[in-house]
């Protein structure tokens, strides 16, 4: 998998989850997973922080934004550290642009489909049990939190590229950390600080124009 394809992969792969709710039962896995969904159900736009860790090839690498999302399927990641970059969705085609690269590369999303994405339950598509297999307690994984619980399923559709998720959910049944466990032994985990609820977001954010001098490829993001 090159660079783009694991990044267009994590992302999407990472917002099949994340777009009032009461407290989860910290002993009933289903309560926990319906009062995850019944949140993100009710949500129209999403906005927070995020920072994403990788960790694989004998390599580290941490980057951060900010990060909005609005049904249906629509995304943008604004990576601000270690560089700029910049990754946007308006549910039909994506694009993922590079400044210092003068270029941008555009994909139709259904043809990313293949790549499902623990974020799309954050974007209130689906429900959370059928989404992640076998959804459990991960007893064994720490909270970054006090409170907080650790889940864990095999992301559905996945199989060729991801083996275990693993879920944190608050109190307050947010979705504060998705750790997304690949089947060449990479993990790569996202961290969600600031969630803001339905804040305005219009269309436009969750498109794309190149800025003068920018070259358009439009691929299939090396698929």
């Amino acid at each position: 998998m090159n660079y783009i394809l694991r990044i267009i992969a994590i992302l999407l792969l990472a917002c099949s989850v994340v777009l009032g709710s009461p407290e989860p039962d910290v002993h009933s896995v289903a309560s926990i997973a319906r009062n995850v969904d019944n949140r993100y159900n009710h949500i129209t736009t999403l906005q927070a922080e995020f920072t994403e860790l990788y960790r694989g090839a004998g390599m580290e690498r941490r980057e951060s934004g900010t990060l909005w999302l609005k049904k249906p399927g629509k995304m943008r990641w604004e990576y601000r550290s270690p560089r700029e970059k910049l990754f946007v969705s308006d549910g039909k085609n994506a694009w993922f642009y590079l400044p210092g690269d003068r270029q941008v590369r555009k994909a139709p999303v259904r043809k990313l489909d293949d790549l499902r994405s623990p974020l799309r339950l954050l974007l209130g598509k689906t429900r959370l049990e059928k989404e992640l297999h076998g959804l459990s307690m991960a007893s064994d994984v720490i909270a970054s939190t006090p409170g907080n619980v650790m889940l864990r399923g095999i992301p559905k559709g996945m199989a060729d590229r991801a083996s275990t998720v693993l879920l944190e959910i608050t109190p307050e049944s947010q979705i504060a950390r998705i750790i997304i466990e690949e089947v060449d032994g990479s993990v790569t985990e996202y961290r969600f600080d600031q969630q803001q609820e339905n804040v305005e977001a219009s269309d436009q954010q969750f498109r794309f124009s190149p800025p003068p001098g920018v070259e358009m490829i439009e691929d299939n993001f090396g698929q």
